[in-house]
């Protein structure tokens, strides 16, 4: 088997136990511009079949509503917050600039069920925690339904130590609008 760049582990080596601006992280993930999504899908152990709410997932999707919606993101970055039949719902960082990503998931680490940076920490996440505070203001505007049958791929597990480095890479795919466009469109509704 292959082996495959994972962009995470040599960033994660770097930051050690330091807190790290969101400039230095763009610096690093400068280094990383040749990352596509196809390339962060391949031979990678930890892709699974299920989601858990609390934990960060990349994936390939398909929208079912996609001749209708003005735009939408075929390679989401979702920490998902509820199962329902048929999908879940989840926070698309995508929808939001970096800027804003580092700082929605800086304010979420205090939601985190274990403050450490283990692998297998997730956050303790609700729609009524979410929707009840204006420090999670830009998160409404992300929130997205996503349908199991249009998930294209398995999800890629984002370790906990990984998840800034992951929302920074510039990997969304939109189709119907450029990032900039959907980042305004975004902010417009915060």
């Amino acid at each position: 088997m292959a082996t495959t760049l994972n962009p995470f582990l040599n960033i994660r080596s770097q930051v050690g136990d330091t807190g790290r601006s969101v400039n230095w992280y763009q610096e690093q993930i400068k280094a990383l511009s040749g990352v596509k999504p196809n390339n962060l899908m391949k031979n990678v152990p930890d892709l699974v079949n299920q989601i858990l709410p609390g934990k960060m997932y990349f994936f390939l999707y398909d929208a079912k509503t996609k001749d209708t919606l003005p735009y939408w993101d075929k390679f989401p970055l979702v920490l998902p917050f509820k199962k329902v039949p048929g999908g879940f719902y989840g926070i698309n960082l995508h929808y939001l600039p970096y800027v804003i990503r580092f700082k929605v998931l800086g304010a979420l680490h205090n939601l985190a069920i274990d403050q450490t940076q283990s692998e297998d920490n997730r956050l303790r996440l609700s729609w009524q925690i979410l929707n009840s505070s204006s420090k999670f203001a830009p998160v409404t505007a992300c929130v997205k339904h996503y349908l199991y049958n249009h998930v294209q791929t398995r999800f890629l597990n984002i370790k906990y130590p990984d998840w800034v480095t992951a929302s920074q890479l510039p990997v969304e795919r939109f189709v119907g609008a450029n990032k900039t466009q959907v980042w305004k469109e975004t902010r417009e509704k915060y």
